[in-house]
């Protein structure tokens, strides 16, 4: 069980720079890994990517670095030193764009003034 939470954090920080050198236009220099997971047998990593600019650059991301999952493999072995590098899934996560959903829901219901540390609320 350590092992594979290890080795989702090692593969999602060597995903973050080896992403950064993929060429394909279609992979915006705004997208995040947002978590990894490796099944059991270490035969396939499920990368879930997010984008900043919305749910459309997600896919079209994604569309990219599928189609760029040779070379990313290939990086990763090289950095990892892994004996077997695992399959690499990508797909698409919204979570950012959810997140920055609720920012702007809880920004739109905080009063004008805000809240101050010295007076008490009501």
């Amino acid at each position: 069980m350590y092992r594979n939470e290890r080795l989702n954090e090692d593969i999602m920080r060597e995903l973050c720079a080896i992403i950064r050198t993929v060429k394909d236009p279609r992979v915006s220099p705004l997208i995040s890994v947002v978590r990894v997971e490796v099944t059991n047998d270490l035969s396939y990593a499920t990368c879930y990517i997010s984008a900043f600019e919305g749910a459309a650059k997600t896919e079209e991301s994604v569309k990219g670095l599928k189609s760029a999952a040779g070379y990313v493999r290939r990086e990763l072995g090289n950095s990892l030193k892994l004996r077997h590098v695992p399959q690499l899934i990508f797909k698409a996560d919204g979570s950012i764009e959810h997140s920055a959903h609720i920012n702007k829901m809880l920004n739109d219901v905080r009063p004008e003034g805000g809240y101050s540390d010295d007076e008490p609320e009501e």
